[in-house]
């Protein structure tokens, strides 16, 4: 019965749950999905994670190349993101080029990696208007279930502090890059950018890390991105109803204590790696 009420009315079924303060996957409306780290786990790139967020999972790898930098801009290297949502994790998604939902999704995390200065481009410069790396970050959802901005910026955090560029010289005499694959060293990650994500019901009812479902009923969308001194860094709201200045102050409370969470989880399982290396 309780099966065909949710396909006939999953809108009344939601708020049927609603009204008791709780989920129909038994959480509270404040209360995120377990959220599971693995690191290095793509041999090929130069640094990887893959992230679970519930049931949606993020994987992402960071492949690093060498480039020449702009003339405007001489002594800064590149970070390029991309988010891809293949047909592979959804039946929303189809075949093709990027949907409009993929490419928002990687303007949002351009836009973190901006605001957030999580990397400055400044230390990606090999020879300041000759020589500098691009990190190219591929983020790929292989499951979506709701909330895949969060789970992407975890991936590419995590895959950041994953990541070694090879040592890199520049011969005086042909003046041709030599790269040793043998000597790394870490990026220097200045800040530690986590987001937290949001959706409204009926115009009132604030929910944390929304699934798939939740998310298609809801009337508003909102992702509040903190770093470690709990500065803001995006607040993404794609439309939708507005929200009170109360509602988005507690969102922020919200996203700051999801920040440290998340950062304990990444820095633990960085530190793991590290001892069984």
């Amino acid at each position: 019965m309780a099966a065909g009420f949710k396909i006939a009315e999953p809108l009344e079924y939601h708020r049927s749950f609603l009204k008791e303060n709780c989920r129909p996957d038994g959480r509270e409306l404040s209360e995120f999905r377990t959220t599971t780290l693995n690191i290095g786990s793509i041999s090929t790139a130069d640094g990887s994670a893959l992230v679970k967020v519930g049931n949606t999972t993020v994987m992402c790898g960071i492949k690093v190349e060498l480039t020449n930098p702009l003339v405007e801009a001489p002594g800064k290297g590149f970070i390029v993101p991309n988010v891809d949502l293949p047909p592979l994790c959804s039946s929303r998604f189809r075949p093709g080029p990027p949907g409009e939902q993929a490419q928002a999704a990687s303007q949002f995390i351009a836009d973190v990696i901006e605001s957030s200065e999580v990397i400055q481009t400044e230390d990606l410069c090999i020879e300041r208007g000759k020589l500098c790396w691009v990190l190219y970050c591929d983020m790929m959802c292989v499951d979506y279930d709701g909330n895949v901005l969060d789970a992407c910026i975890i991936a590419l955090l995590a895959a950041l502090k994953n990541t070694k560029l090879p040592e890199v010289t520049i011969n005086k005499d042909t003046g041709a890059p030599e790269v040793n694959l043998e000597k790394r060293t870490g990026l220097n990650i200045r800040k530690h950018p986590v987001g937290a994500s949001f959706c409204v019901f009926d115009d009132s009812i604030l929910i944390v890390d929304p699934t798939a479902e939740e998310e298609g009923l809801s009337t508003s969308h909102l992702t509040v991105v903190t770093d470690e001194k709990e500065r803001l860094c995006v607040v993404h709201k794609p439309g939708g109803t507005p929200l009170s200045a109360e509602k988005l102050q507690e969102c922020i409370g919200r996203a700051t204590a999801r920040q440290r969470e998340i950062q304990k989880l990444v820095d633990k399982v960085v530190h793991s790696v590290k001892t069984a290396q």
